[in-house]
């Protein structure tokens, strides 16, 4: 028994023992994601490089890329023939690990000859790629090693430049603010060194300004090679600089040569001398500690019994993509906080959090629900005496949007991620927080967006972001503007809001309290039904606050079936009798039973895009809120249709590009516009909900 017992032990200290990310066998043909950033502990925001793994294009190579520089890749050259395009390997690269801050694979670019890579994103401005070459043939080989690096230069002036007393390179690399940022005064540093070292003497270094006549080294102009590879990336800059290093070595059968590269970022004010200071202790990184850091913050995952290998893939990655996006306190944010993506960075999507976003928050707390609460803790601390809260909230940032005498706050699903992230953390101080946060948040919501008073509430300031659908919307673009309606939607929400709330004060017993927002959800929930739901179409719409009616300029104008009109299935709004009406819709394939998922307009509508923006994509958060509603009333195999279906597009387009997207085509294997978005996590939970209990 005492063996067993060590043996059981030192199996749980292994690197690899029991971790899916771990043990990976995933070619370019898996779902699996390959977006990479350093991770939370070793992250900041002014300075902050993320990458990709590129290693689906067959006339180029398996490259560490990044939207704007730096990039990395490797040639290797055996009997004059050179080989770094996926078309020319012997075997293509495998991943065996993955994590949201590191990556290993092994490749063959010729037959016995293995190349083994491990790249880590060691800090937001540091990171190495370890090359293992390996002679598994039966003869001694001569190569040429040739590793390579390039990136956007902001004029053909610019090159690389080497150091010979602390035996780096370095040069200037310049990070472009989008207008957004530039608007918004977004810190982030524009003006960067970059400097390079490795562990491995070059025999030579060639420098190679794209724009100009090509320098080409021996052997084999593998440069000209490797320039036209990069030319078909169709590379944003117009300048292109790269740094070829060239060694070549004899390796016995059996034997291994093994070289770390390692790159960091400063700002440009440092000495080249003081930056490879502070890169050389990483040449002595082990990553299996980085590995094991991963394992641990993993280990809280639920561990399903998924259908297949697609599932399970696209499973860890969604955990791999939210927990890529959290960064430290910093600035204005005094706990860690989230940003929509790190690579690539834009400003939209790095400016801070907003309460959609934070949907992901019902996947992520699986994993850390210290992270996840933290993170609602940055709404809670940044809320204003009278309950208003930004509606973007970020370190260097907090964004109210006037308008028409109001700030714009976002839509109100903060009370409902509260009280599920608790669900998951059981952790009373933070209940204790976000019902004190959420009870003045919602009074503060009640107070200034219903106009009238009627008990209905309607969007505010800017109405267009403060719902969410900011762009596209069928009644927004062609009837009138959110902040003229009583939506069954922000209702809907309200209503999870109180109901949520009420669930907050029963667990922290304050039975008054629960009783009085049990009904607040009862008198809301009733003129929801009665003044939302159209008798005649069965369908839950937004009404004109003016006329009290479906009519805003035109008869019935505002009888337009958009996803919306499910939400109150999600709220527990519907009665019985008219959720099996909304069904009917639900299941038309010409309407809402589309290929892939519920859109967010009824195909029926002219206006209908399957890659529009909110008239007719498959947002996940918004079909996941559908499929909730459709198991809370029983529905559980339309619910479980529909998971099916958005996932096989999400798991078909990871196939393609390994990256997540902001949404999905409802009716083809397409997906749109930005990548690497957080809140396409959420479909973790769909995959949760579906198989946690089978």
């Amino acid at each position: 028994m005492r063996t067993l017992f060590f043996l059981c032990m030192l199996m749980a200290s292994c690197p690899g023992s029991g971790q899916f990310l771990s043990n990976l066998n995933a070619d370019r043909n898996d779902a699996i994601f390959t977006t990479y950033a350093a991770p939370l502990s070793r992250s900041s925001y002014k300075l902050d490089q993320g990458y990709r793994f590129l290693f689906n294009d067959p006339e180029c190579g398996a490259e560490i890329v990044s939207t704007d520089g730096p990039n990395f890749g490797l040639a290797v050259c055996l009997e004059n023939e050179a080989r770094f395009r996926l078309k020319e390997l012997f075997k293509e690269p495998v991943i065996t690990t993955s994590y949201s801050d590191i990556l290993k694979y092994y490749y063959y670019p010729f037959d016995g000859v293995r190349v083994e890579v491990c790249f880590d994103v060691y800090s937001s401005g540091s990171s190495f790629i370890e090359y293992t070459l390996t002679n598994n043939t039966g003869f001694v080989h001569r190569f040429t090693l040739l590793p390579y690096h390039y990136y956007p230069a902001c004029d053909s002036s610019i090159s690389i430049s080497h150091n010979n007393l602390f035996d780096c390179y370095y040069y200037p690399l310049y990070k472009r603010q989008d207008a957004w940022m530039k608007e918004h005064h977004i810190p982030m540093q524009t003006s960067l060194r970059a400097c390079i070292i490795s562990s491995m003497q070059f025999d030579s270094v060639v420098m190679s300004n794209f724009n100009q006549a090509t320098q080409t080294t021996k052997p084999f102009n593998v440069t000209d090679d490797i320039r036209r590879s990069l030319q078909l990336k169709k590379i944003a800059s117009p300048y292109v600089v790269a740094m070829f290093g060239v060694r070549t070595i004899s390796l016995e059968p059996g034997e291994s040569t093994r070289f770390r590269i390692i790159l960091g970022l400063e700002d440009a004010g440092v000495r080249p001398q003081d930056a490879t200071r502070k890169l050389k202790p990483l040449m002595d990184i082990d990553p299996m500690n980085i590995i094991r850091e991963d394992e641990k913050i993993c280990s809280s995952i639920p561990r399903l019994k998924l259908p297949g290998r697609d599932e399970e893939m696209l499973y860890w990655s969604c955990f791999s993509l939210m927990r890529q996006c959290m960064m430290p306190a910093e600035g204005e944010c005094n706990t860690n906080y989230y940003v929509f993506s790190r690579e690539p960075k834009w400003g939209w999507g790095y400016g801070g959090q907003v309460f959609h976003e934070s949907l992901s928050m019902l996947a992520y707390a699986y994993m850390d629900p210290v992270s996840a609460m933290n993170s609602q803790r940055v709404f809670m601390r940044r809320q204003q005496p009278d309950g208003y809260i930004n509606y973007r909230s970020g370190p260097y940032l907090d964004e109210t949007i006037p308008y028409a005498n109001q700030k714009t706050t976002s839509a109100p699903w903060y009370n409902y991620i509260n009280w599920e992230v608790y669900k998951i953390s059981n952790d009373r101080k933070f209940l204790g927080e976000a019902y004190e946060s959420g009870r003045k948040f919602y009074n503060y919501f009640t107070g200034n967006r219903d106009a009238d008073k009627n008990g209905l509430c309607e969007w505010g300031a800017e109405g267009e972001l403060e719902s969410v659908r900011d762009a596209r919307v069928a009644v927004w673009d062609n009837v009138g503007r959110p902040m003229s309606f009583e939506g069954p939607d922000v209702n809907s929400m309200l209503v999870m809001e109180a109901r949520s709330l009420g669930e907050m004060a029963k667990t922290l017993g304050l039975t008054a309290e629960a009783k009085q927002w049990d009904e607040a959800v009862k008198q809301r929930s009733a003129l929801i039904e009665r003044y939302l739901w159209d008798t005649v179409t069965q369908f839950y719409y937004n009404r004109y606050e003016l006329n009290k009616g479906f009519t805003f300029r035109k008869t019935d104008d505002l009888k337009i079936k958009e996803i919306i009109g499910f939400l109150p299935m999600w709220a527990g709004v519907s009665s019985i009798k008219n959720a099996d009406k909304l069904m009917v819709s639900l299941r038309d394939p010409q309407e809402f039973r589309r290929p892939y998922g519920i859109p967010t307009l009824t195909a029926k509508s002219d206006y209908y895009n399957p890659m529009g923006y909110w008239n007719g994509p498959v947002w996940v958060q918004w079909d996941y809120l559908v499929c909730r509603g459709l198991r809370d009333y029983g529905y559980t195999k339309e619910a479980s249709e529909i998971s099916s279906r958005v996932l096989d597009n999400m798991i078909w387009n990871l196939k393609q590009d390994h990256v997540f997207w902001e949404f999905y085509s409802a009716d083809d294997h397409r997906a749109g516009w930005n990548k690497t978005y957080i809140w396409a996590g959420i479909a973790a939970r769909m995959l949760i909900d579906e198989y946690s209990e089978k």
